[in-house]
């Protein structure tokens, strides 16, 4: 089969991390798969929410949104309508629950960090690549606590990424584009985690978060559910070895910073 795009099955589209896309919160990063682009900010609070106060642990939540001109039709604002829809909803909490996966709590100490992904630009796979921006956002704003003194390490114990497989035309294939996306047999999200090592590069087994697969347009076998999870985890390995090139330098510290 032949891609639109022209990539084999087994090839992301360009990706990058641009690091500090914005200067006001603690960390952000504009990240890009192929035409999609989703600004990524991390923000700390010293406190944590109600029911976590006294426990000694930190929180990570996230929040999503599409702007009104990432898609060729315009898109509604969700706050003029006064109500999240399902969707955005749902994706938030893979995003919250992918990032707190992690995360070491007990090391992040009672604070909360927000992490906002705003959709600038959606061509498909805006979903995993939030949660492959956040984790840089995130990793950035600990990292300028570390800085600052007012945490011992990171807590970050893992590298977190995800990135979307698929059945297209019968084929398998790796990162879908809104073209593919919308004409899939099989679509399916897969988060991992890689451990963060002594020398601060990703090592040991990969471990899932979540797997999420749906058939779109016909029900597929355990064969193929293998295949498409042994193509996501080869994507995802390109896609940690990237976040790890990012942050191997420490973040830039900020005028402003705490």
């Amino acid at each position: 089969m032949s891609r639109p795009d022209g990539r084999a099955a087994d090839e992301l589209r360009p990706l990058s991390f641009q690091r500090d896309f914005t200067e006001m919160a603690e960390g952000s990063v504009l990240v890009s798969f192929g035409n999609t682009r989703v600004l990524c900010t991390a923000s700390i609070d010293d406190d944590v929410p109600r029911w976590m106060r006294n426990s000694g642990k930190g929180w990570v939540t996230a929040e999503y949104s599409m702007l009104p001109g990432a898609s060729p039709e315009r898109i509604s604002r969700e706050a003029a309508k006064g109500k999240q829809s399902g969707r955005t909803v749902e994706i938030q909490r893979l995003i919250a629950r992918s990032l707190r996966a992690a995360c070491d709590m007990k090391v992040l100490g009672e604070r909360q960090v927000t992490v906002d992904c705003d959709v600038l630009q959606a061509d498909g796979g805006t979903r995993t690549a939030s949660i492959c921006g956040g984790f840089v956002a995130l990793h950035d704003a600990l990292q300028r606590l570390v800085i600052a003194g007012e945490l011992a390490a990171n807590p970050l114990h893992s590298f977190c990424s995800a990135i979307s497989v698929g059945i297209v035309d019968g084929t398998a294939v790796l990162d879908l584009p809104y073209i593919e996306d919308s004409t899939a047999e099989v679509d399916m999200n897969v988060v991992m985690l890689r451990s963060v090592g002594a020398n601060g590069q990703p090592e040991g087994e990969a471990r899932f978060v979540e797997v999420q697969g749906t058939a779109e347009g016909m029900a597929f076998s355990r064969s193929q559910l293998d295949t498409l999870v042994g193509l996501a985890e080869g994507g995802l390995l390109t896609i940690s070895d990237a976040q790890a090139a990012v942050i191997a330098e420490p973040p830039a510290p900020r005028p402003a910073q705490r």
